[in-house]
């Protein structure tokens, strides 16, 4: 594990984190939607939509694949871009843990590739995709501190209430002891 890379966890907004790269628990339209997706388009504003609109155009014509990352402006939002990324609907029957790692992964891959050196992201998959919050947590933390991410230096999980603040919390703290 990469224990270096300084893990921040906070209950808050993420269209208000004044990082480099907001990450964003888009759908594959990369539309706008509803959850954190809906948020960062309303209070991004029309640069974001352009832009999706734009990839949607060109690259992803059938939509952003589950697990895969990608870059835009961040429009009106206190940080400098923002990554979008499609989790996994939570299943009982079928393991969908690597495509939420590969939300992970692959958003810090973007996030170096553009130069930052912070990144925030949501508790992906957990709102309407039904993911577990403690199995989520598990995932997203251990993923991030696994990553070989160079020049990003922190990274914050902005939590939306206390309950999730505590799960995510329990799990870094047994991450550290391990």
């Amino acid at each position: 594990m990469v224990l270096s890379r300084h893990i921040q966890l906070v209950i808050g907004d993420i269209t208000e984190q004044d990082t480099d790269v907001v990450v964003n628990a888009a759908n594959s339209s990369l539309l706008g939607g509803g959850g954190v997706d809906g948020a960062i388009h309303r209070k991004g504003g029309p640069e974001i939509l352009a832009e999706c609109r734009a990839l949607r155009a060109s690259k992803y014509g059938r939509g952003l694949p589950t697990g895969q990352a990608v870059a835009t402006t961040a429009g009106r939002l206190p940080a400098k871009w923002v990554v979008h990324t499609v989790g996994p609907v939570w299943s009982e029957h079928e393991d969908r843990s690597e495509l939420l790692a590969n939300c992970h992964r692959n958003s810090l891959g973007v996030a170096v590739s553009l130069g930052a050196k912070t990144v925030a992201f949501p508790a992906i998959s957990t709102g309407i995709f039904g993911w577990p919050l403690k199995s989520a947590a598990k995932i997203a933390l251990t993923t991030v501190l696994d990553t070989d991410a160079p020049g990003v230096e922190a990274v914050r999980f902005v939590l939306f209430d206390e309950t999730a603040f505590d799960v995510f919390s329990d799990v870094l703290t047994k991450l550290h002891r391990e």
